[in-house]
C-alpha cells in the first residue's frame, strides 16, 4: 500500500486477497435423521487439509427461520443468518434431492438473504439416487438471481454405492479429487470476486 493509501486506510486488491478467505459450509437440510451433517463434516476434513481458507459448518437448522411470508422478519435467526453470510467469501452447499430439486428449508433460507450473496462463489456436493444432480441444477439458477457464481465441478454422491442403509455415509475414493478440484475453484473464484465487493 502507497503511502496516501496508508493514510486514507484505502486497501489495494492485491491485499484484499492476501487474508484468508472465509468460506461457509451450507448444510441444505433440516429434517430429523438428516445425513448432510456426516456430509459436511467429510468436506470439511478434506478441506481444513488444504490450510487454504477458513471453512466452517453452516447449519440452517441453528438459526430457526420461519417460513418467508409467514414473518414480520423480526426473528433474530434472520438477522443472525444474514450477519452470518455477510461474513463469508464463499459457499459450499451440502444438497439432498427431494422430488428433483432442492429442500424447502434451503430454498427458504436462500431468499432471507440478498446482498449477503452478492458477488460470491459456490460449489455444490449433493447427493441422491442420481446423485442429487436435478436439485444442483435447481439451485444453480436460484444462485445466478442472488449474484452467486457456481463453479463447474461437482461431487455427486449416489445413496446406493456412498451411504450404508441410506443413512451411514462412506464415500468411495474417487470423490476425494473432485472435492479438492471444486474447492480450488471456490478458493480462486472467491478470491478473484472478493476484489470488487
Amino acid at each position: 500500500m502507497g503511502f496516501l493509501g496508508r493514510l486514507f486506510g484505502d486497501s489495494t486488491k492485491e491485499e484484499k486477497t492476501m487474508t484468508k478467505l472465509n468460506i461457509g459450509i451450507i448444510l441444505g437440510s433440516t429434517r430429523q435423521g438428516r445425513v448432510s451433517p456426516q456430509v459436511g463434516e467429510w468436506v470439511k476434513g478434506i478441506a481444513d487439509k488444504r490450510g487454504d481458507a477458513n471453512y466452517e459448518i453452516v447449519d440452517i437448522a441453528d438459526f430457526n427461520l420461519p417460513f418467508l411470508g409467514t414473518t414480520d422478519g423480526s426473528e433474530p435467526g434472520i438477522a443472525q443468518w444474514n450477519t452470518k453470510l455477510a461474513e463469508l467469501d464463499g459457499f459450499v452447499f451440502i444438497v439432498q434431492e427431494y422430488n428433483h430439486s432442492i429442500t424447502g428449508a434451503l430454498k427458504n433460507a436462500i431468499d432471507f438473504a440478498r446482498e449477503a450473496w452478492y458477488n460470491k462463489a459456490a460449489g455444490i456436493v449433493s447427493y441422491g439416487s442420481t446423485g442429487g444432480a436435478r436439485a444442483a441444477e435447481h439451485l444453480r439458477g436460484i444462485l445466478a438471481e442472488q449474484k452467486v457464481a457456481d463453479v463447474r465441478t461437482h461431487p455427486t454422491l449416489s445413496l446406493f454405492t456412498d451411504f450404508e442403509n441410506g443413512s451411514v455415509f462412506k464415500p468411495a475414493e474417487l470423490h476425494l479429487t473432485n472435492v479438492n478440484a471444486m474447492l480450488d475453484e471456490v478458493n480462486q473464484w472467491s478470491g478473484a470476486l472478493k476484489t470488487i465487493r
